[in-house]
């Protein structure tokens, strides 16, 4: 995988952490899945690999309908504010970033680009989703975790280490799924999909 390709990732990363409306974050991971799924196909090195390449863009092609239709079905009168504003997020993020790149020893990629942009994209997803009152830019933030985790696949070498790493970013998939369901829930009880809403429930 090229450069450019690894730090778009990120850029596009970045963006889901400060951005404030739901339907640009959707946008973003969204482009971020399919550029993952394109390089997949592009450093395919057996009909596996290829196939695998192909899976991970009708999981692209299905979040992105999962969660538009979410965003369809949920329409906010005025964004739902954040635990921090966005210029504090970005900070935050990267400096989460950095510290992973920092602690986190070699993964034993060919590429250091491709590592610390893995570690960056789960450290943007961790931050999306601690400081976002939002729900579904909390599910948002799990599935930039997951496209870091799908990062990581294109990666390692041999298609076995592959299709493992293809799993366990399906099953980040089912979780997205799970919790998108959950955000319609609350939007419908609430009138708002704002997970501070939650901390009026009582026993």
């Amino acid at each position: 995988m090229t450069g450019v390709v690894t730090w778009l990732l990120v850029a596009l990363g970045l963006g889901v952490v400060v951005v404030r409306r739901r339907s640009f974050a959707v946008t973003f991971v969204t482009l971020q899945a399919l550029l993952l799924a394109a390089a997949g196909a592009a450093t395919a090195a057996n009909a596996g690999e290829a196939a695998a390449a192909a899976v991970l863009a009708l999981r692209a092609i299905c979040l992105a309908a999962v969660l538009f239709l979410v965003v369809s079905r949920t329409r906010e009168p005025r964004p739902v504010p954040a635990h921090v504003p966005p210029l504090a997020r970005g900070v935050l993020a990267v400096a989460l970033a950095l510290a992973l790149a920092w602690l986190v020893p070699p993964f034993g990629f060919t590429s250091h680009d491709t590592e610390r942009a893995t570690l960056a994209l789960i450290a943007f997803g961790l931050v999306t989703v601690a400081t976002r009152r939002a729900t579904l830019l909390q599910v948002v933030g799990i599935v930039l975790v997951e496209n870091g985790v799908a990062l990581a696949a294109l990666e390692l070498p041999g298609a076995a280490s592959f299709f493992t790493e293809v799993g366990v970013a399906f099953d980040l998939t089912l979780v997205a799924v799970v919790a998108a369901a959950f955000h319609e829930r609350i939007f419908a009880e609430f009138g708002a999909g704002d997970s501070a809403a939650l901390r009026t429930l009582r026993d």
